[in-house]
């Protein structure tokens, strides 16, 4: 027996009242389909995300993201109750290292800094010294001096892309997002071909290869911004597809393709983890207060320093 599916407008309905009834506020990343960012308070790539969780007088965050998302807001708010739609929503970047590993190639070079990305679990941060997010990776590694040794973790695309436009060495972890590291760069320059006109955008998580036939190279809300000042009318976007209803959404007259992934069968590159999350799982997450993040407070009181610092240099750097 089949079970009927619940409409849309019914289930927005329904999570509108239950975020009332909890006093709850519903953040999104840019990365998860269009209905859930449509009924969010908020929308924004991981740092916007971070300077929200730290600001909100809610008492109960919902965060329509990946897990270490989630983290992120309880480590920021430690008294508040943060709630995920699907706790198996998480992260191939963060699950790329795992804590008793990085922890072992920290103490292999006692001398260096370790700036560590978002992306990340909590464990992970709390061997952190700063957190860094890719719209602010640049400006707050050279906030460090020149002769600085640093570790960066853990993604090695961004790290290179960091080390190429800084001169830097930095020590690099090898992780990867399996998203990001998918786009096809022969069907790209096909779709360049054919879209002569366009501009491509490329999210620093992507391979060298992608980057270099870029003409803007940046965090989502980088290339949101700027999608919306450039005078080209047509962009071929490289990174999680999520971002194109946003790009759509603020400037319907221009033309947003999405760059394709090596995956013959698909046209677009989606994170399966991120579209995890759906209404229904949203709705039940406020009716039922339930998945919370749990994060132990010697966690929180570590990682909390290293997130507080990047919040602070990119108020500096703005």
């Amino acid at each position: 027996m089949s079970v009927e599916k619940e409409s849309p407008e019914r289930l927005k309905k329904e999570i509108e009242l239950l975020k009332k009834e909890r006093g709850a506020v519903i953040m999104a990343h840019y990365y998860q389909t269009g209905d859930i960012q449509d009924i969010a308070d908020y929308i924004g790539d991981s740092l916007a995300l971070a300077r929200i969780a730290s600001q909100v007088k809610e008492k109960v965050i919902v965060v329509c993201g990946v897990h270490f998302m989630g983290e992120t807001a309880k480590i920021l708010c430690s008294e508040k109750t943060v709630l995920v739609p699907d706790t198996d929503a998480g992260c191939s970047l963060a699950d790329s290292c795992p804590a008793d590993e990085f922890e072992k190639f920290v103490n292999e070079h006692p001398d260096h800094t370790v700036i560590s990305y978002v992306n990340t679990t909590a464990a992970v941060k709390a061997l952190t010294d700063v957190v860094v997010t890719s719209g602010n990776a640049r400006e707050i590694v050279e906030t460090f001096p020149k002769e600085e040794k640093i570790i960066f973790g853990p993604d090695r695309n961004l790290g290179n892309y960091i080390n190429g436009i800084t001169g830097r060495k930095m020590l690099l972890w090898d992780g990867a997002c399996h998203v990001h590291e998918q786009f096809s760069l022969e069907k790209t320059l096909k779709l360049k071909k054919e879209h002569p006109d366009a501009k491509v955008l490329v999210h620093p998580e992507c391979k060298k290869p992608m980057q270099l036939i870029a003409d803007k190279i940046g965090s989502t809300a980088v290339l949101l911004k700027y999608a919306g000042e450039s005078d080209a009318e047509k962009f071929i976007v490289a990174t999680e597809s999520g971002i194109l209803h946003q790009m759509q959404k603020e400037y319907p007259h221009k033309i947003f393709i999405p760059a394709p992934p090596s995956d013959s069968t698909c046209a677009c590159n989606e994170c399966s983890f991120m579209k995890l999350n759906t209404l229904e799982k949203l709705r039940d997450c406020l009716k039922n207060m339930s998945p919370e993040i749990i994060v132990d407070e010697k966690i929180i009181e570590k990682a909390r320093r290293p997130i507080e610092k990047m919040l602070e240099l990119s108020e500096k750097i703005k």
